[in-house]
């Protein structure tokens, strides 16, 4: 029978050299160098762009995008849970649930997104398919946000744990983006099954398809 892990030791792996560095340098979790990755690599954020930041708690995602897109730009985050980091202006978190929030409300107060992130994560149990069936379900809702709040020439960066439905989520996103790849962030725990699907290039479509 498998020895469980303490809640020492879990601690422990959590608090590693990345999430030491992220600390030190005043970023809210080691999730930040996911993000910073991603930007290198895809060029998704840059002066002045608005950004929709889905399951921003803690903040670390926010803190990055604000610096990127500066005082011209702004940053808007969205998660069940309160963000309670000092962000600059040009920032706004708001507590909701993305499974019952309508999209055309941040278009109404906002206008149109050039970048949307989500970082989503179901609660695991440990049960590899049910988690990646939860993992895609996010996904899915996130990038229907997507199809609604951007800009044509807009991107999109989301989480998902792979699984069976993975090759199909791909395609979803090559069906509403110019350029798509999946991509496996070196700052992502050693052995984690989550993968970024990244769409650059918002096809001009003339309606979203209906919401998950």
């Amino acid at each position: 029978m498998p020895r469980k892990r303490s809640k020492l030791a879990d601690r422990g792996a959590r608090h590693d050299a990345a999430y030491l560095r992220a600390k030190q340098q005043g970023f809210a979790a080691r999730a930040v160098y996911k993000l910073e990755e991603l930007d290198q690599r895809f060029n998704l954020l840059g002066s002045g762009r608005r950004v929709l930041d889905l399951g921003c708690w803690p903040g670390s995602w926010m803190q990055y995008s604000a610096h990127r897109v500066g005082e011209d730009g702004h940053v808007v985050g969205i998660d069940l849970r309160p963000v309670e980091l000092a962000l600059p202006s040009w920032c706004e978190a708001f507590v909701a649930d993305i499974e019952e929030l309508d999209p055309q409300v941040l278009l109404e107060r906002f206008g149109p997104f050039d970048v949307v992130l989500s970082d989503m994560a179901p609660k695991t149990i440990g049960d590899t398919t049910t988690d990646a069936q939860r993992s895609e379900a996010l996904f899915e809702r996130a990038l229907w946000f997507a199809s609604v709040v951007l800009r044509p020439g807009g991107h999109f960066a989301g989480k998902v744990f792979q699984g069976g439905g993975f090759s199909g989520l791909l395609e979803r996103v090559r069906g509403l983006f110019l350029q798509s790849k999946p991509f496996h962030t070196k700052a992502s725990r050693a052995g984690s099954a989550e993968h970024y699907l990244v769409g650059q290039g918002r096809r001009p479509t003339p309606t979203p398809p209906p919401a998950p």
